[in-house]
Formats: C-alpha cells, structure tokens, sequence
C-alpha cells in the first residue's frame, strides 16, 4: 500500500524517490525501502548511494566551491530568503510529508516546519554581517586585522527525529559563510531532505552547492568523504556512540567537527513552582515529537510537597492524548519510528518496574499495527535504573522525588551527558543559581521549549562539539585568518 494518491504536491512521497541530488541533477536509483511508522507499509523507495557515488558529490561540491565562495554575500542571503520563503509556501505539505514518514504528529510536524524555515531567514540575515576586526598590537609594532573564510566543502549528517530542522540548521550556516555541501540524512526519513533539495533548487541554490546522497552504508560513505582532503568540515547530529566513531575518523584528516549529541534532560520542579505551569512545560518538554527528541525531559526530580499533586497531573495529562497516525489532523500522539524502538523503551521501563517503579499510566507497547507506544508516567523511580541513565527517546516521564536544591543538583548532574535542563520555580534567583550549577549547555527556566534558531544550540560533557544557531552558528563553517600589517 502507498499514499501516492492520496496525497500531492511535496506531501506526495513518489515525488522524492528520483534518485540522488548530485550537482544539480538527480541520478535514479532504488534499494532503500521508507516505510509509515504508523503501519509499516511502504511509503516509497529512494536510492542507496555507493562510494562512488559519494566521490561524485564530493567532486561536484568541489567544481561548485569557487563560485559559491565568490558569491556575494548579499546574493547568498537572497537565496537562502527565497527558499525560507518556498518552505512557508508549502508548509502544509511539507509539514504532511513528515509526519509520514516520520510519524510524529502534524501539530508537531507543522510546527517543525516553522522552526526549520526559521533558520533560513536567520541565516539569510547573518550571511551578511559575517565579523572581522582590526586592532592594534599591545606593542604598536604593527596592526591586526582578522578576517573569516568559508572553511570548505561540509558533510552533514542528520538523524531522522526532525528531517526538516536538522538539515536546515546546518545548511543555512554553511550556505550562508560560502561553504559548499554534501547532505546525508537519515534512512529513515530521506523524503523530506529530497524535498528540501528540490525547494533549494527552486530558490537559486546553484548546481553542486548543495548535494543530497542516501545510504544504507552510511559509515563507509561517511569515512570515504571524510578521507578526501578536500573535505573540511563535519556537522553531525546523532547518538553519543556514533559521534565518538566519527570523531575518531575525522581526526585522521583532522577534518573540523560539530557534533550535536546525545541528551538526557532533568526537568526539576521545585515546592513553590506554579502546579499548572510546570505541567504545561512538563508536556511540552516530554511530548513534543512523541518524546523522540534529544532535549526532551527524560528524567522528572520533583520535590516532595510538590510531588503527588505532579505526578497525579501528569498522569491525567498523559492518558488523555489520542494515539494515532501522524498524519491524522486529530493525533496527538504519533507512533515511534520503528519497532526497534518501541523494544528499547519497553526493555526500560520492563527494568523499572522490575525494580520498583509504579505505573500510573501506559507502561505496556500497544498491540495494533504501527510502531505505538502509549503515553507513561512512572513514579517511586530508583535512581540508578537503567531508565536514568539512557536517552529513553519515546513518550515516558520516570518521575523521581528529592528534598533539597542540593539533592536536586546532584541527581541531575549524575550523568554523561549535559545538553539540556529545565527548572520550575516562582523565585527566579533560586532558578538562577541552582541553573548555574547544573552542568548543561542549555537551561530552560519556566519554559518547557527553548530552541530558537537564535540562539546558540548545544551541549556539554557528552552531549556534544561548538554550537548551531545563533549569531555563533555560522562560524561553525568559518576560518579565522590574521593578517599582520603595517602601513
């Protein structure tokens, strides 16, 4: 079964199953199956790129570096304008699109749809007030000047939990700094980098600036581009496991690196947090993307005259949301993105309340067809269950109760990663200085959402390298160059 009749324009998956976008032209070819998570069928096929095929696009971004580079700065930021301006244009199918073959739902999917297209108007405006500076020496023997270059030819890998925003996120900046591009995406969810690809060529995006390649061989293709000294430039978004493997990789041709990493957010709610609100953020921090997402909360520490009114509001939040496919207008709740998925959260919240834990809602995968697991709070958490210590990636909140600020600190620094935190408090320098002891690259206070393409985007400790977004974004893809000078 396909949608190819019910759905058209780019919402139309037959549409994106061309081939590989490699210098302007796709190329036909088959072998990677994209399948709906909401019932395992077969949405379409796209092509599964060898090695060759990587050299090719290397090859391309090459012949079309100089031009790009040359490209003046306001003339990329047109382009990059055009195509912020295609993706509002056809945000609905866009937004249908992912929520196929990804699954989450379409408020979800609408949503990252706006945020993506955001940072091609971020950046459409950034391109043009790339920094330098002049100084004199402490010395006076001579003058400063520092101007920034296009790093290179950039590979780009995104994973599948937001197909649109990952790949924009990384393809504004570089557009933007004059860098050229390869794009891989993940298996799971190639459509909507097609579509992108596409929307780029509509929008002025010259031939090879930006090339798209899919695979299901996607460490050979990796390390394969990665070895071609004309690569300068890795921005990765993914597991904790597979950054380490390519950082390893990548320093054989000390290519640069950003690595957007693994997550294992605390959402702390303090006694004298507004009950309502930090519910509300609550949910929007755990259930955005069904909580397939690496800032989502993955572990609640609530402290103890707070707690029962929190999980009891919680509970009934979480039981009320309708299950369903993503693309069904009334989903709120969309299925996971594969059945390998749903095996893993199941495994911990099994270990959990093998431990313990109490279910107040959810706690058992769903039998139907699709890739489902239900809405779960669980409480009387032990602290060291395997369910503290791993990015959950679904829709599961373990609540855990604590006493003191102290406490509350401790347990969620007790782990590697530290891309993320949230804290619910009326006191905002309590907030403040707890936020400051908690060892994040990123702290939401009475906010449950706290991406903005204008805003720096990364982590600490395991959670990953540099920054995206933001005014810091676009050097990602620049080299600081000195000049000393005297006149």
């Amino acid at each position: 079964m396909t949608f190819h009749a019910k759905f058209s324009g780019y919402a139309d998956p037959a549409l994106h199953a061309a081939g590989l976008y490699i210098g302007g032209k796709w190329q036909s070819g088959s072998g990677i199956t994209v399948l709906d998570p909401s019932t395992g069928n077969l949405l379409a096929e796209v092509a599964d790129a060898a090695i060759e095929d990587a050299q090719r696009a290397v090859d391309a971004a090459d012949a079309a570096a100089a031009g790009w580079r040359a490209t003046p700065a306001r003339q990329r930021s047109e382009i990059l304008r055009r195509w912020y301006q295609l993706m509002t244009q056809h945000a609905e199918e866009l937004a249908t699109l992912i929520a196929l073959e990804n699954g989450k739902a379409l408020a979800d999917a609408r949503g990252e749809v706006a945020y993506a297209a955001e940072f091609f108007r971020w950046y459409a405006e950034e391109a043009t007030r790339i920094p330098g500076e002049f100084r004199h020496t402490p010395s006076g023997s001579h003058n400063i000047l520092v101007d920034h270059e296009p790093i290179g030819i950039a590979v780009l890998i995104t994973p599948w939990n937001f197909p649109a925003a990952m790949a924009t996120r990384k393809i504004g900046p570089a557009l933007a700094a004059g860098c050229t591009v390869i794009l891989k995406p993940a298996s799971e969810t190639p459509l909507t980098a097609y579509a992108m690809a596409r929307l780029g060529e509509e929008a002025g995006v010259p031939p090879g600036v930006v090339n798209v390649l899919t695979t299901s061989n996607p460490g050979g293709i990796t390390n394969a581009m990665l070895a071609d000294p004309r690569v300068r430039k890795l921005s990765f978004t993914g597991s904790t496991g597979v950054g380490r493997v390519l950082l390893a990789e990548a320093a054989k041709s000390v290519v640069s690196c950003s690595m957007e990493l693994g997550g294992n957010a605390p959402f702390i709610v303090f006694d004298d947090a507004h009950l309502e609100a930090a519910l509300d953020g609550a949910m929007i921090a755990k259930m955005r993307n069904a909580g397939e997402a690496c800032t989502a909360a993955n572990r609640f520490y609530v402290q103890a005259g707070i707690h029962d009114a929190f999980v009891a509001g919680l509970t009934a939040r979480m039981k009320s949301l309708k299950i369903g496919p993503g693309y069904d207008p009334e989903t709120q709740c969309g299925p996971m993105i594969t059945q390998n998925a749903v095996r893993k959260i199941d495994r911990l919240v099994s270990e959990a309340l093998a431990a313990g834990a109490r279910a107040t809602t959810g706690g058992k995968p769903l039998t139907e067809n699709g890739y489902f697991y239900p809405p779960t709070v669980l409480e009387n958490v032990p602290v060291n269950a395997s369910i503290a210590r791993e990015e959950i990636f679904g829709p599961v909140a373990p609540v855990y109760k604590f006493e003191s600020d102290d406490e509350a600190i401790r347990l969620a620094n007790n782990t590697e990663y530290g891309l993320a935190a949230y804290i619910y408090s009326r006191d905002l320098k309590r907030a403040m200085k707890v936020g400051k002891r908690i060892e994040t690259g990123m702290l939401g206070i009475n906010r449950g959402l706290m991406s903005d393409p204008a805003a720096p985007f990364g982590g600490v400790k395991q959670s990953g390298l540099g920054r995206e977004g933001g005014v810091t974004g676009i050097l990602e893809f620049m080299e600081p160059k000195y000049f000393a000078v005297d006149y």
